[in-house]
């Protein structure tokens, strides 16, 4: 007999939403791990582009062709382990957009967890023999 060992890849998708629908998505998000779970967000720089380009070899000269976009672009992630969404905010509602992730942002950081404190500084003789005179 011959076994065959068929494993189900697990596909992640990573959803681009309009900015009104990623803001919505991310409030579920929120909502969903209240009480327990993790969520990541991270923003970076966008291109447009979803594939990187190779690096050139060499110096690259300062007066040579700047590939800068016509239009600034951010890239938003976020992702609770199982979904992933994202959007891109243009430059022109940075602005619109930053007030309405601000204000989710408050809402839902209000259930964070303080840190332990790891332990007490442990002072040197030098500096406490310093204490005191």
């Amino acid at each position: 007999r011959l076994f065959l060992d068929i494993s189900v890849f697990e596909v992640r998708v990573m959803v681009v939403l309009d900015n009104d629908s990623f803001l919505t998505a991310l409030t579920k998000f929120f909502q969903q791990s209240r009480t327990i779970g993790t969520i990541w967000l991270t923003m970076k720089k966008y291109n447009g582009s979803t594939k990187p380009k190779p690096r050139k070899r060499g110096k690259v000269r300062a007066g040579g062709s700047s590939s800068e976009p016509d239009e600034h672009l951010c890239l938003l992630r976020a992702s609770n382990g199982k979904k992933h969404i994202s959007t891109v905010v243009s430059a022109r509602e940075v602005t619109r957009f930053q007030i309405a992730y601000g204000n989710l942002l408050k809402g839902h950081m209000d259930g964070l967890k303080k840190r332990e404190k790891k332990g007490t500084k442990v002072t040197s003789k030098r500096t406490s023999s310093k204490r005191k005179e």
